[in-house]
């Protein structure tokens, strides 16, 4: 009876313990190319559970690509994500991706143009890669037409120069066109003058930037 006692004891504490003290929820990865990863970074980190966002160059054959030479090597600029996998899914993600780009267009996205502008699934694993692979054909499905974003292992994400990060939202002061403003307003001239969410809303309709918080 001692024994018994005993042992039920240690699994009520067991269970109590991991109550109050729940296992931390794995972050995971995922790798979008999506054109300007100013905007990619901007739109994903409104999604509830992403945990951070890392713009770069992926890709392409050169190491150490930088902002200057990154196209000539092969490389895209995407967005390397980090979210948490009990708040939102990988599937979750790659619905944001699809209804935040135009992948449609195999010649860049929106105003900028050329292979590094494309957009891009790169998948970690096999499982990521069939995952993709649904998605993708859910999109068509929507739209009634091919969508040209290939999905390709992932290959080194180089992270892009410390100017670039969290551009979208940054009072750092530089000197442009328009005068000297704030990164963050130099972005928001930017992605309007692009006409990118235009171009989304004649893409997706109603489902444009579908999973990304106003």
């Amino acid at each position: 009876m001692t024994r018994l006692y005993a042992a039920f004891t240690a699994v009520a504490l067991t269970a109590v313990l991991a109550l109050l003290h729940p296992a931390a929820a794995e972050e995971r990865t995922a790798v979008f190319a999506g054109g300007c990863f100013w905007c990619v970074e901007a739109d994903f980190d409104k999604v509830p559970g992403v945990v951070s966002t890392v713009s770069g160059y992926t890709g392409g054959e050169t190491d150490n690509p930088s902002y200057r030479n990154y196209s000539s090597g092969g490389h895209r600029e995407a967005v390397e994500i980090t979210f948490d996998d009990e708040r939102v899914s990988y599937e979750k993600l790659l619905d944001v991706f699809f209804h935040s780009v135009d992948p449609t267009d195999a010649g860049g996205q929106f105003c900028d143009r050329g292979h590094g502008y494309t957009t891009a699934i790169y998948a970690l694993d096999e499982t990521q890669r069939r995952k993709a692979e649904e998605a993708k054909k859910a999109a068509e499905a929507e739209l009634g037409q091919s969508v040209v974003t290939p999905i390709v292992a992932a290959s080194e994400f180089w992270p892009a120069e410390d100017y670039h990060q969290n551009y979208y939202q940054s009072e750092e002061r530089i000197l442009t066109r328009f005068g000297y403003i704030t990164k963050a307003d130099a972005y928001e001239g930017y992605r309007n003058g692009c006409r990118r969410d235009q171009r989304l809303r004649e893409v997706w309709g109603e489902t444009a930037l579908r999973g990304i918080a106003k």
